[in-house]
């Protein structure tokens, strides 16, 4: 099964620009209630879609102050258990992070490691791509950030594996 995520969140001073559970340097970090982390953010409503279970606000609601900071990896880490507790298996993830900047693709292969650690795959299974907007819309403004996902679950021992 696959299922596809979008997320997209505006710039914000005064906080730290994290993706893909790296922090990355940069005038400004993104706005939200968690650590706004949009790549972890796409992935896990790719998740979520490709399982059939409701998007990140069911679990992870906005308002909730127990999920006011934390880090995004802990919502990729409960898709993960949640794939677990309907018998399956997180196949993997593909992604695209769209900013006029910064330049994120130095940061890649550690994203890819902390968001592979998260879901229980090899980095490998984890694909990151970055594009910009071609200076059109409030992307090529530089007022934000945006990511799109998709993913692919099996179920356990199904003809991908398991």
């Amino acid at each position: 099964m696959t299922g596809i995520g979008y997320d997209v969140h505006r710039f914000a001073e005064n906080r730290p620009l994290i993706l893909g559970g790296v922090s990355i340097p940069h005038s400004h970090g993104l706005d939200g209630h968690s650590d706004a982390d949009v790549l972890c953010h796409a992935i896990a409503d790719a998740l979520l879609g490709a399982m059939g279970l409701p998007d990140i606000g069911h679990f992870f609601p906005p308002g909730d102050p127990d999920c006011k900071g934390i880090s995004s990896l802990k919502i990729l880490e409960k898709c993960r258990d949640l794939a677990a507790e309907n018998q399956l298996r997180i196949v993997n993830v593909d992604s695209t992070l769209i900013a006029e900047a910064p330049k994120v693709l130095p940061h890649r292969e550690a994203m890819r490691q902390n968001i592979g650690k998260a879901l229980g795959l090899p980095p490998e299974r984890v694909g990151i791509k970055a594009t910009t907007n071609e200076l059109l819309g409030f992307i090529g403004r530089k007022e934000g950030i945006a990511a799109m996902a998709v993913a692919q679950v099996d179920v356990v021992g199904g003809k991908n594996g398991g």
